[in-house]
């Protein structure tokens, strides 16, 4: 039964990064700021495109432990808002983004495994890895979003007040613009520890994307060879 599962798992497993692929592009750039332009019906696509993302991953590992950390990570943010009004802003703030930083971790150490899998480099690896940076940009989000919910001069030139959904907008957009070094400047970290992860961020960036084509370069050379 188990290798029934597996194999059936091999199967989807490359359509499926196309699929992660399609959801991501469209709850960052479509839902998310649709959200924060006030859409009704935006937030609820977005929560929506999440969940889906969550059930893909979660059908496509091989590992409990990811799927424990997802579960993990759900559980604090349902947390943080079934009992919104019995916590402080602070310990709602860290179950939200907290629980939002462990399951987009889980999510990509699932697609990383997908990706660098044995066997021939197709497009649909490269669309995985396209997910993975997608997952960087949205992890970061989450992370300099908290931040900002605990130190509210975190950053300069940020509008919105907190729970508002133009501050994922706001914070998915400066994490994009950081990943991708554009750096237009128009938000600027001043706490530390913002600017901290900004570097790490601008880093990850650059040394991801020369890693992976070096990586998958290789791995489609080895398979030649075989």
């Amino acid at each position: 039964m188990r290798r029934r599962v597996r194999a059936w798992q091999d199967r989807i497993r490359d359509p499926s990064l196309t699929l992660l692929l399609s959801l991501e592009l469209c709850m960052v750039f479509l839902a998310a700021p649709l959200a924060a332009k006030g859409v009704p019906v935006a937030r609820p696509l977005a929560q929506s495109l999440v969940l889906a993302v969550i059930v893909i991953v979660v059908i496509l590992s091989y590992r409990r432990g990811a799927i424990a950390i997802i579960v993990l990570g759900l559980a604090a943010n349902l947390a943080s808002f079934s009992a919104r009004s019995q916590l402080s802003l602070t310990v709602a703030s860290v179950l939200r983004h907290g629980g939002g930083i462990l399951t987009f971790l889980a999510l990509s150490w699932v697609v990383a495994h997908a990706v660098y899998a044995p066997g021939r480099i197709t497009s649909r690896r490269l669309q995985g890895a396209a997910v993975l940076y997608l997952n960087f940009a949205i992890i970061f989000a989450s992370a300099f979003n908290l931040i900002w919910d605990l130190n509210r001069t975190a950053f300069s030139n940020l509008p919105g007040s907190i729970g508002q959904p133009s501050e994922l907008a706001t914070m998915l957009y400066f994490s994009l613009t950081t990943l991708t070094t554009t750096g237009f400047g128009d938000i600027v970290p001043l706490d530390p520890v913002a600017r901290s992860l900004a570097n790490l961020e601008s880093m990850i960036g650059v040394f991801y994307t020369a890693i992976t084509i070096a990586r998958l370069v290789t791995m489609e050379l080895q398979d030649r060879r075989r």
